[in-house]
């Protein structure tokens, strides 16, 4: 369940804003069915929120020379506090990995990383990834082809508000 109520109203800025984030606000407020002023309250409402926590450019991989993507799974050996702090931090200063997740079953953690090619990502691996401390296992799985990209979140599953 969202920490904060999202209305008919919000669904319909965040579908748009999912669409198409370089909406002015005059265009945003016009496609919701609002005028200017409180929609950009609402925007603002949902950004103070969190509900709204960037706006960005999708890049072409292969077209900026990314050519590779690698999910990787990592087993660590001990699951201490200290150590998972220390192992998420590293995670996170590595440019390579676009996304990482806690998860349950053969692997501790799930890497999607980016590179240029195979000889990229076996620099990576030798010398980034088998370094970190408390790695006692690595799988590499290559992407062979992008099906689906990562999309707008589904918000028709929020639970909806009585009358909306």
């Amino acid at each position: 369940m969202p920490k904060h109520k999202i209305d008919a109203l919000d669904r319909r800025i965040l579908a748009a804003l999912q669409r198409d984030a370089r909406l002015t606000n005059v265009q945003l407020a016009e496609e919701v069915g609002l005028s200017p002023s409180p929609c950009l309250r609402r925007v603002r409402r949902l950004e103070a929120a969190g509900i709204i926590r960037g706006y960005h450019a999708e890049l072409g991989r292969s077209e900026t020379g990314f050519g590779l993507t690698v999910f990787v799974g990592i087993k660590v050996e001990r699951h201490h506090e200290e150590q998972a702090t220390a192992f998420r931090e590293a995670i996170q200063a590595l440019p390579e990995v676009i996304s990482a997740h806690l998860v349950s079953g053969e692997a501790d953690f799930l890497l999607q990383v980016v590179v240029p090619d195979l000889a990229a990502y076996e620099a990576f691996l030798t010398g980034t990834l088998l370094k970190l401390p408390w790695v006692s296992d690595i799988r590499s799985n290559f992407a062979i082809q992008t099906v689906k990209q990562a999309g707008p979140l589904p918000l028709h599953q929020l639970p909806r508000e009585a009358g909306t």
